[in-house]
């Protein structure tokens, strides 16, 4: 087989994340890999609301226009950046095993939990989903928008910009960073974000050979879980500024998928669950996004700007 060329953001998580990657596709014989960085708009424009630089896609378009022009043969992504239509010509052969879907808390006070902050304490994170989440548990703390890398985010805590920040505690794992963590989140009180703790490998739909190989690493269970948070997250036309978070994953063989949707306020909040055959993952999603719509999800929706199609 040729030289397989792996397209990554160019932060310490994504390059971790295609490091691990390019060491699975190690172990079959005769195969070799690098690593080509390449940078998104999300990296371009770390300090900006993602509202000013656009939504969908954000952190893969170019990684996506790098796969089309043939620079890259595969890119390694965070199931959570990709938006829920893949170009035509691209595919996702592989969803790897998901780790951790939590979220966690990193608190500038070394081992202070979300219950010790006092009213009041400024709490960062890039995720309006966070943000809305945490307000419904505590309206009194004080949220603030966060962005920049983990590195970036850990920092701004320890130096006590923020009195926490609330990040992905997958990603801290895969850094050896998980020492640093205050308080892992209960999914009670912060559902993930679609896709959250899952890489996703996406290559040409036509490059038969690299569809073959990486299919290989792909996680049955895995993918279930995610094509039904995905399902779910096309139906309500939501991304990173919807507060929305949703979590399936299977449970005595069956597929159980919660999933909430909040005003940005946390205080209008809707949180229902449905379960399912793992085989039916897709129909899954799109009926919890149904009944959701129907308790009252609509109205928070268009509350934040979508227009809901019921059809």
């Amino acid at each position: 087989m040729r030289a397989l060329r792996i397209g990554s953001r160019g932060s310490l998580l994504a390059q971790w994340q295609a490091n691990s990657i390019r060491n699975l596709l190690a172990r079959t014989p005769g195969v070799k890999a690098e690593i080509i960085l390449i940078k998104t708009s999300g990296d371009r424009f770390q300090q900006a609301n993602v509202s000013q630089i656009g939504l969908k896609g954000v952190f893969i378009k170019e990684l996506e226009d790098a796969l089309f022009e043939g620079r890259v043969d595969l890119a390694v992504h965070s199931m959570k950046d990709v938006p829920t239509e893949t170009p035509a010509g691209l595919a996702f052969p592989a969803i790897c095993q998901r780790e951790d879907v939590r979220d966690c808390l990193v608190a500038h006070k070394p081992g202070a939990k979300l219950s010790d902050l006092p009213p009041g304490a400024r709490v960062g994170t890039s995720s309006l989903r966070r943000q809305s989440q945490l307000r419904h548990h505590r309206p009194d703390l004080d949220m603030h928008e966060l962005r920049g890398n983990v590195d970036t985010r850990l920092r701004k805590a320890e130096q006590g910009e923020y009195d926490a920040v609330v990040l992905a505690k997958a990603g801290l794992d895969r850094l050896g960073w998980s020492d640093r963590i205050s308080e892992v989140i209960s999914t009670d009180i912060s559902l993930p974000a679609v896709g959250q703790g899952a890489l996703g490998i996406e290559a040409r739909a036509d490059d038969q050979e690299v569809l073959d190989l990486l299919a290989q690493l792909d996680h049955a269970e895995t993918r279930a879980a995610v094509t039904a948070e995905r399902a779910l997250l096309a139906k309500l036309e939501g991304g990173c500024q919807v507060p929305l978070g949703a979590w399936a994953r299977i449970e005595r063989q069956e597929l159980v998928l919660d999933a909430c949707v909040l005003s940005i306020d946390g205080a209008d909040y809707i949180r229902l669950r449905a379960a399912g055959f793992p085989q039916h993952a897709e129909d899954l999603g799109r009926e919890l996004a149904e009944t959701l719509l129907a308790a009252g999800a609509d109205r928070i929706l268009r509350l934040v700007g979508r227009n809901i199609d019921r059809h």
